[in-house]
């Protein structure tokens, strides 16, 4: 099987469970890639249903009451989002041997440095025999981007049939895992939130995840991770199994949308060097490894180790940046999410949620504790999720009826089959294990506590709202209203705007950003690094221990030698800064002189 060169240097990253459950259809006939979530089958259903009547295609239900209906959902859903992929891809071939200035439009789309823009200019500025030529050069290069889906790993509830529990291989992320392997896509599944061993064992049974013998994968697996550790220890985990990483994710672990899983003050620049420099050590372990257990299993062995890509996403904004990281990190492609929630074309959002991103400031996107995951959770100030939660905890009416339970993975209380922290049920048992007691706190540590308990919101609801709202189907159930993730990098995007401009910016041929103040990415991040930090600290000043202490001093110091890398990268390469040295090196300063002047005290205080 060929490889044919990937049109674009970026790709759309997953987003919440319905901002881009549908991208694939909305933007891959262009080439471009990007990341279905599969976790919500309830919606999938649904997105099934809507998709099957717009493209006249026969559409059978998959109702609860079938054995295995949520893999059967997934499954279905995939294979309509490739059908009408391939479909729309034809057409498009179509127009663009039809209309010249479609096929202008496109080029205007290609990154500058595409070999494949460069080819089919040529074509069109010889004048001779276009139509012919055009036609083979698109059958020669041109391609859909990737479908492919995303599954938070550690999301994997045990599932029940009255009060008999399924086995393993029914639990959600098991039979979203299933769903995927089963169907007819050639694409990638994106793991993410950690290291799920049960899970990945799991991928043994597909034979779609192994090598055939020319060394080819059907089915590919990305790991998205936050720093080189843990791909190291998990690229050589599913290696044993005879499983190859196609590509490493690495993500921002603060300056990025969605779940924020921050590292211990590791910063985003030191840990693409280290990528950068150990990239052929890891391959080689994983080739090793992987190669001894397909001996093991009588199966295809490749002579040589397999590709392996690294991509990085978080935090990215300007043509200088998404260069820079692909000729100075060396990565494969980078990550634009955030930014394409202002793309209607891209992304599934209805309007008032959209205008409510576009006039979004720094100071109205925050790191929050409403994820009942009990990760940071990225978000923006007036959601109409945060508004109708505010309201029923004024009413004391706080808590969630939890409808979908994709989040009810606590066993607390006994519950076998999971309860989750946002559900009325669970923040009612814990409202009144706090009034037993209140009399033994100060009212600041009362009111602290009682705002951990009320501040978790319903996002499987939340976030799929969306794209029932933008798509006019009906909601069921209590009114949860929209939540969404955007990333901090939200806020020097403030209008809405086409695919081809969000493109085009991406690439430098056009500017989206009205703001001239934007940092760079990477001081951006380690701003946000240093506030989390000082946070911490404040968090442990009521109850500190010994663990946590060591925690930060580690943090201290890794968030200084940061620093010292950037002012040894940004003091040679120029180009990185897209602006004044000098004024980044006093920054640099400034934010080392602000980490050295945090304390952390010694338990007891």
């Amino acid at each position: 099987m060929t490889q044919k060169e990937s049109l674009h240097s970026f790709h759309i990253p997953v987003m919440g469970t319905a901002f881009t459950i549908d991208s694939p259809i909305r933007v891959a006939h262009y080439g471009i890639s990007s990341v279905i979530s599969i976790i919500d089958d309830e919606l999938i259903e649904k997105m099934n249903a809507f998709y099957s009547s717009k493209f006249n295609i026969t559409y059978q239900e998959i109702s609860e009451n079938i054995h295995d209906y949520r893999a059967l959902r997934i499954t279905s859903y995939l294979n309509l989002v490739d059908k009408i992929v391939k479909n729309k891809f034809e057409d498009f071939k179509n127009e663009l041997l039809e209309s010249r200035t479609t096929l202008e439009n496109y080029i205007s789309m290609l990154p500058n440095r595409s070999q494949i823009k460069l080819g089919l200019q040529t074509i069109l500025d010889n004048g001779n025999n276009v139509k012919e030529h055009i036609q083979k050069y698109i059958e020669d290069h041109l391609h859909p981007g990737s479908i492919d889906v995303n599954i938070m790993s550690k999301i994997d509830k045990d599932n029940f049939v009255k009060n008999e529990q399924l086995p393993v291989e029914f639990n959600d992320a098991h039979a979203a895992l299933r769903g995927f392997a089963n169907s007819n896509l050639n694409s990638s599944i994106v793991l993410s939130a950690g290291m799920n061993p049960r899970l990945y064992s799991y991928f043994e049974n597909f034979m779609d995840f192994f090598p055939d013998a020319a060394g080819n994968l059907k089915k590919k697996i990305i790991l998205k991770v936050s720093d080189f550790r843990s791909a190291w220890i998990q690229g050589n985990y599913l290696a044993k199994k005879g499983l190859w990483i196609s590509e490493y994710r690495i993500e921002s672990g603060l300056n990025c949308g969605g779940h924020a899983f921050a590292t211990e003050g590791l910063l985003l620049g030191p840990i693409l060097e280290e990528f950068k420099s150990k990239k052929e050590e890891l391959v080689q372990s994983v080739h090793d490894l992987m190669s001894n257990t397909l001996i093991q299993k009588e199966m295809p062995v490749p002579v040589k180790p397999l590709e392996l890509k690294i991509s990085v996403q978080g935090g990215v904004g300007t043509a200088g940046e998404h260069d820079f990281l692909l000729d100075f990190y060396r990565v494969s492609s980078v990550g634009w999410g955030s930014p394409f929630l202002l793309v209607p074309e891209a992304t599934s959002v209805d309007i008032e949620t959209r205008a409510l991103l576009a006039k979004a400031k720094e100071e109205d996107l925050y790191l929050s504790n409403i994820s009942p995951l009990g990760i940071p959770f990225n978000t923006v100030k007036g959601t109409t999720n945060e508004i109708l939660k505010q309201s029923r905890i004024a009413e004391n009416k706080g808590g969630s009826s939890c409808p979908k339970k994709f989040l009810a993975l606590s066993k607390d209380y006994n519950n076998p089959k999971g309860i989750c922290s946002a559900s009325k049920k669970f923040q009612d048992i814990k409202l009144g294990e706090l009034e037993v007691e209140k009399n033994n706190l100060s009212k600041r540590l009362y009111e602290k506590r009682k705002s951990r308990i009320t501040e978790k919101s319903c996002l499987c609801v939340g976030l799929g709202n969306t794209a029932f709202l933008e798509n006019n189907l009906r909601i069921k159930g209590q009114a949860q209203g929209v939540a969404i993730c955007p990333g901090p990098n939200m806020a020097y995007f403030s209008k809405v705007v086409s695919l081809s401009n969000m493109v085009k910016h991406i690439y430098g041929n056009t500017n989206v950003i009205d703001h001239a103040d934007r940092p760079n990415m990477f001081i951006k991040e380690l701003r946000i690094y240093i506030a989390y930090f000082q946070d911490q600290l404040e968090e442990l000043w009521d109850e500190p221990t010994v663990p946590q202490i060591k925690k930060m001093e580690k943090f201290k110091v890794n968030l200084l030698e940061g620093i010292s890398y950037y002012q040894s990268l940004f003091g040679i390469q120029q180009e990185a800064l897209l602006g004044d040295l000098n004024l980044v090196a006093r920054e640099l300063d400034n934010l080392r002189s602000k980490v050295m002047g945090l304390t952390i005290m010694p338990v007891g205080v």
